[in-house]
């Protein structure tokens, strides 16, 4: 093994950055290799699978929640090391499954290949510096500090939810949420909530913020369409090249959603006449959904986001059968109610705030009361509406793109970022869910695992030439906001 060392920063170590970390500490690269884990909170586990005071569950089965390839059994083992009785069906708490993590990425470092060190260093990064004269980046930290990158990873994790309409006038507000993953709500017996959002988070913020000793609060859930999702089933594996004849022959050069559409619908009900679970069928077309995406019309892409994204959501992203039996028995006893409706606005109400919203059909708008409101729309997807300085700034540079339906990034096969200028920036990539702008199907394990794989080994295969000092950090605080040459440099909000 010979020549100069090369590096590889990654910013986050939540699912995709430690799986990545993993997966390059197990390959045999052709020589040093430096790489440096940048994480602002617990490593390893990122917000999903944090500890926090409440056991949220995983929405998938333990057997399908492997974090590698080449074990798919491997989260269900370790696992069984605390919870002896553990079946692949289970829906295990994600704390368990930080843990896993955690494991994962310790055992990788201490059997590394030679010549391959991790580094990890706790901070937030805020700016981000291209090298034009040479390959390679610096990240600037919020301390000062600044960190030589030969190829640099964005791994940062989901966004934080959008703003509500309106909700600038609760700013400030002990009785507005506006991001429950940030500060987790518990609810008061006797209280009215409004939860805006009728997905997943919505479905863990009820579950969590429910009163230990069972007694009474009013919930209202609002969403455009109102659809809450579905429960999962025991897993059955699908085929999907018995599908894919018939949803994408390769005779086709493009997809109609129209006909996409109604051979789903038709697939589907064919399943449910002959006793069959559609959900089988659903696994199937996530298998294909990025060769689908890929191949449908911008056109056809925009339609299926405006009108059917939030029915193919609700069947796509399910929840455990305890929580759909949870919120069911809130429904029937009164505490919960669903509203599909559009929001117009809120207003500090004396100690409540007043909600106005439009109902789905009807021209009249109504409004309502509530004590708390609780903002579970799910993570924003912009990146123009981006809060976090390290996107505005690659943005404002040009050094990456926002996809035109504000799905994510802008990326390659192997996830390299797609700049202003439509081509690739040089030794820069994205891991995650932003992903979905190329594949739509982005956000679970099954697709992440086999993306950090492949970038994995794209990185070990990169010679980049990148001088020695790339990969050093520089302890003094060399940076500061204000300091820098905007017109290169990203700086702090």
């Amino acid at each position: 093994m010979s020549g100069p060392p090369r590096s590889v920063v990654i910013v986050g170590a939540g699912f995709c950055g430690t799986v990545l970390a993993v997966n390059l500490l197990r390959l045999a690269h052709g020589q040093p290799l430096h790489i440096i884990l940048i994480e602002r909170a617990q490593f390893a586990r990122g917000l999903a699978y944090s500890r926090l005071r409440y056991p949220y569950l995983l929405n998938v089965p333990a057997g399908r929640m492997s974090a590698t390839c080449e074990d798919p059994d491997e989260f269900l083992a370790f696992a069984r090391r605390s919870h002896a009785d553990a079946a692949a069906s289970d829906f295990l708490p994600r704390e368990l499954y930080g843990e896993y993590l955690e494991s994962l990425l310790r055992s990788a470092e201490r059997r590394g290949a030679p010549g391959t060190v991790l580094q990890r260093i706790c901070g937030v990064a805020v700016a981000i510096e291209r090298h034009h004269r040479r390959l390679g980046f610096t990240v600037h930290m919020a301390d000062g500090r600044s960190i030589g990158a030969g190829n640099l990873v964005l791994a940062t994790g989901n966004p934080a939810p959008a703003a509500l309409p309106g909700a600038e006038r609760l700013r400030g507000s002990a009785r507005y949420v506006a991001d429950p993953w940030q500060a987790p709500p518990r609810f008061q017996p006797g209280e009215s909530v409004l939860i805006v959002g009728t997905g997943l988070t919505m479905a863990d913020v009820v579950l969590a913020g429910l009163p230990a000793d069972g007694r009474r609060v009013q919930l209202h859930l609002l969403s455009r369409r109102g659809l809450i999702p579905a429960a999962q089933t025991p897993f059955v594996a699908a085929d999907s090249l018995a599908y894919r004849d018939t949803l994408l022959s390769d005779a086709q050069t493009s997809v109609s959603l129209v006909r996409l559409s109604r051979e789903v619908r038709r697939l589907a009900q064919e399943l449910a006449q002959g006793g069959d679970d559609w959900r089988t069928l659903i696994t199937a077309i996530r298998k294909l959904a990025p060769e689908l995406w890929q191949r449908m019309p911008a056109r056809a892409r925009r339609r299926f986001v405006t009108h059917l994204r939030p029915y193919w959501d609700v069947h796509r992203h399910r929840i455990p059968a305890s929580t759909a039996a949870t919120l069911d028995r809130l429904q029937q006893d009164g505490q919960l109610k669903v509203h599909a409706a559009r929001v117009l606005g809120f207003e500090p109400a004396g100690q409540q705030i007043r909600v106005h919203f439009q109902p789905r059909g009807r021209h009249p708008s109504a409004s309502l009361l509530v004590h708390r409101l609780i903002n579970c729309t799910g993570p924003d997807y912009d990146v123009t509406r981006t809060r976090e300085s390290l996107l505005r700034g690659l943005l404002a540079q040009g050094l990456v793109s926002a996809d035109p339906l504000h799905l994510g990034l802008v990326t390659d096969s192997l996830g390299r970022l797609i700049g202003a200028s439509g081509s690739a920036t040089p030794n820069l990539y994205y891991a995650g869910p932003l992903l979905r702008a190329r594949d739509w199907e982005s956000t679970a394990a099954a697709e992440l695992r086999v993306h950090a794989q492949r970038l994995a080994q794209h990185l070990s295969a990169t010679h980049a030439g990148i001088a020695h000092d790339i990969g050093t950090i520089v302890s003094a605080p060399q940076w500061r906001a204000g300091a820098v040459d905007t017109s290169r440099i990203s700086v702090i909000a």
